[in-house]
């Protein structure tokens, strides 16, 4: 699977677990968040965050960004698959998070 077909992947079954779980959509109402997700080998894309679901799932860069999320091609398909997990990843600095304390909390909710 491409790094876009597994981002698509993401923001569906996550918009599909924010539908079913009325506690995640309360959770997250009124957040609004631009996220980019930087591949240091492949590529950058951004996804917006708002009304509980993500949206606008586009390649390149975001303006300003909230929250930035880098790492490599291997690790990420390791995090969405739950070969790795974040706390993990983050220790052994595959991942970084930059954006406030909330915001790198959010991250969690994402996977």
């Amino acid at each position: 699977m491409t790094v876009e077909e597994t981002l698509a992947s993401v923001v569906e079954r996550f918009n599909r677990h924010a539908e079913r779980n009325p506690a995640t959509a309360e959770e997250l109402d009124g957040i609004e968040r631009t996220i980019q997700i930087r591949l240091t080998d492949g590529g950058t894309y951004a996804v917006d965050l708002a009304h509980g679901r993500l949206a606008n799932l586009r390649s390149g860069h975001a303006p300003r960004p909230d929250l930035k999320i880098t790492t490599d091609v291997a690790t990420f398909h390791g995090l969405v698959r739950k070969e790795i997990g974040p706390m993990k990843a983050l220790v052994t600095r595959k991942l970084t998070i930059d954006g406030s304390l909330e915001d790198k909390l959010l991250f969690r909710r994402l996977l």
